[in-house]
């Protein structure tokens, strides 16, 4: 048996490292991925000690990319993503160009030529994938408003460098290069220079045409008769697999044969899938991928990194960092304002796009290939990226502090008082009779309710609980962040609270002080474990209802003072053995 194994040793270190110093930036309040960048620095060229395969970590960081913008297309739709492009498309288009502008300048002070310039710019003004969707799902923002203009920001983005990917091996001469070899068609997203430069846009943009048509008109067609088939089979193993299979096929597929992006790929297969019944299933089997490969990518970026250029390129460093942080965030900050969307809006996207990531390495390495670019540039670049990545959550941070002083200076910030419900006010034993309206960038109001039951989560098992509530004319509200569940809820006249219940603004926007129990229909253990928390805070008497889904998790939720734990896979023992010893049916007896 071989015992040269760079793959398995990569995927050991990357993952085992980034654990370690993940727990260790948790242990510390300091975001894990910051951690999961320093193991990517210990394990790279730049350090001494074990060196992991930089181009297999590359790949395996890939895939992370493709995962998770095709769990990002599970939870869009074609409708979404047209309802941003009035901001989303003159706002990319136009912060890309200033970006471009600013880093042409800081070329231009560097001694570097015109074709520099153009290479480093346009690396300094395509955000990160990754990073704003990770932030983006931290919040719960992506089914909002400004998470649906954040993504289709990023979808425009990513298809302005899928051009300049294109079009930079055509004009390298022109811009002081080295003219495109012959060799570098032999993919299908370069193209010959004979084409000339309209002809590679011309073709590049029918390649573009060609695959969403096809998405649509065919994917949409058999992408959802695929998972149907599947789940009729009755094997999950198959389901994930079919999951797996579609999302990294299609991405594949259209890098290939389209010229498109692999992220741009896997967006629209996840995209198509969203219009089945079974997205939700599939988003599930795809989510513990999805984290796994997202942790290499950051580790991969961080073996890019040699610290020491840090010293040896102190104030270009610097100058970088500011026009990725500083000089991108006003332009679009500017941007979103100018467009007449909301300070928090304009504030939130700005601390978005205020970092660089995967399409900027690609387009520095296409650049140094091409004698554009020097390789200080390559340097400046990755520096770049690493800091604002690092910097990314604090910015955010920032964002979360200066909001409401920014409104309240605006004058856009209205009083609790000012908050009226529609409709007359709950009173104990009656049902609300519709949602209070709540901007989404506005101030929570706090509920009217008293003695209520407090529900967060509505999916299969908190819609079963509400549908309970309701026909026991028992009071309750329900804290919720999918725009469409909300929509339902607020259609049948229940009171909800927008956002996740983990922050201590929404959670108190639900009364806990006064609420009678708190039920917990979310799957995901750990997150209700800090709702417990919260709530034994706020009311120390709150009779706390959870679920769990093992033994581990009864004991995490038992521990952190739940007052009931209900694990469904006992509850149908219990069920099934209470039949049994009940009677039951009898054998073969018909089922009514």
């Amino acid at each position: 048996m071989p015992h040269d194994t760079p793959l398995i040793a990569t995927i050991v270190a990357g993952l085992g490292l980034a654990f370690v110093f993940g727990a260790i930036a948790n242990r510390f309040r300091i975001p894990p991925l910051v951690g999961y960048l320093i193991a990517g620095v210990l394990v790279g060229p730049n350090t001494p000690g074990f060196v992991a395969d930089a181009g297999l970590a590359t790949e395996l960081a890939e895939i992370g990319v493709i995962l998770l913008m095709f769990g990002v297309g599970l939870h869009f739709s074609l409708k979404d993503l047209l309802s941003v492009r009035a901001i989303a498309v003159p706002g990319a288009i136009a912060q890309i160009g200033f970006a471009t502008a600013l880093g042409a300048g800081l070329a231009w002070m560097l001694g570097w030529s015109m074709g520099a310039g153009l290479v480093f710019g346009l690396a300094l003004s395509v955000a990160s994938t990754v990073v704003l969707l990770r932030a983006l799902q931290e919040r719960r923002l992506i089914e909002t408003e400004r998470g649906r203009i954040a993504v289709g920001w990023l979808i425009v983005e990513d298809l302005a460098m899928v051009l300049a990917l294109v079009l930079l091996p055509a004009l390298a001469g022109v811009l002081g290069g080295q003219e495109q070899l012959e060799a570098h068609s032999s993919g299908l997203l370069s193209l010959p220079a004979s084409y000339g430069v309209w002809g590679v846009v011309g073709i590049t943009l029918a390649k573009v045409a060609a695959f969403v048509v096809v998405m649509l008109v065919v994917g949409r067609r058999v992408i959802p008769w695929i998972l149907h088939y599947v789940a009729h089979t009755g094997s999950r193993e198959l389901f994930r697999l079919a999951v797996l299979a579609i999302a990294l096929g299609v991405a594949f597929g259209a890098a290939k044969l389209f010229g498109v992006s692999l992220a741009l790929g896997a967006f629209f297969a996840g995209m198509i899938m969203s219009e089945s019944e079974l997205s939700h299933r599939a988003a599930e089997e795809s989510l513990p991928l999805r984290d796994a490969f997202s942790v290499l990518f950051f580790v991969s970026v961080g073996m890019l990194f040699d610290p020491f250029s840090l010293i040896s390129n102190g104030w270009p460093v610097l100058a970088t960092l500011a026009i990725i942080v500083i000089g991108k965030s006003l332009a679009a900050f500017v941007i979103v304002v100018a467009f007449g969307y909301p300070l928090a809006t304009a504030l939130m996207i700005s601390a978005s796009l205020a970092q660089i990531g995967e399409f900027s390495f690609i387009l520095a390495e296409l650049g140094v290939g091409l004698k554009l670019l020097p390789e200080q540039g390559r340097d400046l670049i990755l520096a770049g990226a690493i800091l604002s990545i690092v910097l990314n959550p604090l910015i955010f941070l920032a964002v979360d502090w200066m909001k409401p002083r920014l409104e309240r200076r605006a004058g856009k910030t209205a009083s609790l008082d000012e908050a009226k419900p529609i409709g007359p006010a709950t009173e104990p034993g009656r049902l609300a009779s519709v949602a209070t309206p709540v901007q989404e960038d506005g101030p929570l109001p706090r509920t009217t309710l008293t003695s209520h039951t407090i529900l967060i989560g509505y999916g299969r098992v908190g819609s079963l609980v509400g549908a309970s509530l309701k026909e026991a004319a028992l009071p309750f509200l329900v804290i919720e962040d999918a725009d469409k569940t909300l929509a339902k809820l607020k259609a049948d006249g229940i009171e909800t609270v927008f956002g996740n219940a983990a922050n201590s603004e929404v959670f108190a926007a639900a009364n806990p002080e006064g609420a009678k129990r708190l039920i917990l229909a979310i799957p995901n253990a750990f997150e209700a474990g800090q709702i417990v928390l919260r709530a034994r805070t706020a009311n120390p008497k709150i009779n706390v209802i959870a679920r769990a889904h093992s033994d581990a998790e009864v004991e995490h939720l038992k521990g952190l003072d739940a007052d009931t734990v209900i694990m469904g896979e006992r509850e149908i023992a219990r069920g099934i053995v209470a039949e049994v010893m009940e009677g039951g049916a009898e054998p073969n007896a018909p089922v009514t």
